[in-house]
């Protein structure tokens, strides 16, 4: 009896991990590489900046209100949004202003006033590469696509770290180390669960983070948070259109940032890029908002928009608990919590993840039959359907997206291919149930 709800267990996550790893291969090698990008995004700003740094400079600097006034001559029509604390004399002054419903920033050269360059927010190759990860440049659809890889791909893990679990007193070869003298499938599988082993934790902690970011998962969660006495500001967004209506305040037309206003901001030391910006709940402040990728150097502060006299400041420490951990999450998610070695763990990991997608499409290459999918031939009984359920009740609390798309699959499965023999066939609905260990 033990042996037979053991088989059914393992039969059942070996199935899912196999149907799990064709779904999210196609996804894991593209969100891998796109995530490995924009793990650089401080060096490639820094690249994209370059040509607005060490100006020629001579005369007298010209005012902030100048500045931006020469940045909404440039785009008739526009309105102000925000003012970036420029991190050097030399340097070109960016200034964000909303310009036909777009976000554009415009580098303006601080003594002439000349406009040096201007593009929209959303069009910066570092932004697009940031959607592509985030939603496929797909909108709600891409998104939820991605979210349902990214549960997928929990899954994936989970039940790969129990079929590695190692058995009847294995040794460490295959298990720690891979047997590099085997050839063929062996070979392979000893590589891809190897590989896998060591990567799990890393893999598990990026899908982890990500949640939050997400649009099922993140806006219950928000949802849930907004049951408190008080409305809770996030520090992180849902959705490409979300971010558009999160960055920075309502466009003005009239702007009077005075140099009352920016010498404090200067001194507050705020880690950069720092945003001075009119508060969206109280035009007479103005915000002062540090926007560092290391999530715990984060601060904002509000200053008298006459005097300038600062009137609260809010530090990454002072922060609700969950928004802490979440940020130290996401900080790590984007390869800036702890400098460099942050991000060569993250393109190591994003490395290991293209790796095992291609190691598991040779695994499922050598082990396919010419008229068959390949799956693991499901048990002739119903003995792991209360394994199934089981998982399922677990996966709604936590992952509901998953527990959602296992459930219309096994409704696809009862109602509809219990009808086509040929293609119960062929997904290996039916067998023998005799291959019951990865071999």
């Amino acid at each position: 009896m033990h042996n037979s709800r053991s088989t059914a267990i393992y039969r059942t996550l070996w199935r899912w991990h196999f149907y799990a790893g064709l779904f999210c291969i196609p996804f894991v090698l593209t969100l891998s590489i796109s995530g490995a990008i924009y793990l650089f995004k401080p060096q490639l700003d820094a690249l994209a900046n370059r040509p607005y740094q060490n100006l020629v400079v001579s005369g007298e600097r010209s005012s902030a209100d100048a500045q931006i006034g020469a940045a909404l001559a440039a785009f008739p029509g526009s309105g102000f949004t925000s003012y970036q604390l420029p991190e050097a004399d030399d340097q070109a002054v960016v200034i964000t202003v909303l310009d036909q419903g777009r976000q554009r920033l415009v580098y303006v050269h601080p003594y002439s006033l000349k406009v040096l360059h201007s593009v929209v927010a959303e069009d910066q190759f570092i932004r697009q590469v940031r959607a592509f990860h985030g939603e496929l440049l797909a909108g709600k659809v891409g998104s939820v696509l991605v979210e349902l890889a990214g549960c997928w791909a929990i899954l994936l893990v989970l039940t790969g770290l129990y079929l590695w679990w190692p058995r009847n007193g294995r040794g460490l070869a295959g298990v720690l180390y891979p047997r590099i003298g085997r050839g063929g499938r062996l070979f392979w599988r000893d590589l891809h669960a190897v590989t896998g082993i060591w990567l799990a934790m890393f893999v598990l902690f990026l899908l982890i983070t990500a949640l939050p970011w997400t649009l099922v998962w993140g806006t219950a969660f928000k949802e849930l948070r907004q049951w408190g006495d008080r409305p809770v500001q996030q520090d992180w967004t849902l959705s490409r259109a979300q971010e558009h209506h999160h960055d920075g305040a309502m466009p003005s037309g009239r702007v009077d940032l005075s140099e009352a206003l920016l010498a404090p901001a200067i001194s507050l030391q705020f880690s950069p890029p720092v945003l001075l910006s009119p508060d969206r709940q109280n035009p007479a402040l103005w915000k002062v908002q540090s926007q560092s990728q290391n999530r715990p150097l984060r601060a904002d502060a509000w200053l008298d928009g006459q005097s300038g006299e600062v009137v609260k400041v809010q530090t990454f420490a002072e922060r609700p608990w969950i928004d802490r951990v979440i940020g130290i999450g996401v900080a790590a998610h984007e390869g800036q919590l702890f400098g460099w070695l942050n991000q060569l763990l993250g393109a190591l990991t994003a490395l290991g993840l293209v790796f095992l997608s291609i190691s598991g499409i040779v695994l499922w290459r050598k082990r396919k039959p010419s008229s068959g999918l390949g799956a693991p031939a499901a048990l002739p009984d119903g003995s792991s359907k209360s394994v199934f359920f089981t998982i399922i009740i677990i996966l709604a609390v936590l992952l509901p997206m998953l527990a959602i798309s296992l459930l219309l699959l096994w409704l696809l499965e009862t109602l509809l291919l219990r009808h086509l023999p040929g293609a119960r066939l062929w997904l290996g609905l039916v067998g023998h149930g005799n291959d019951t260990k990865i071999r």
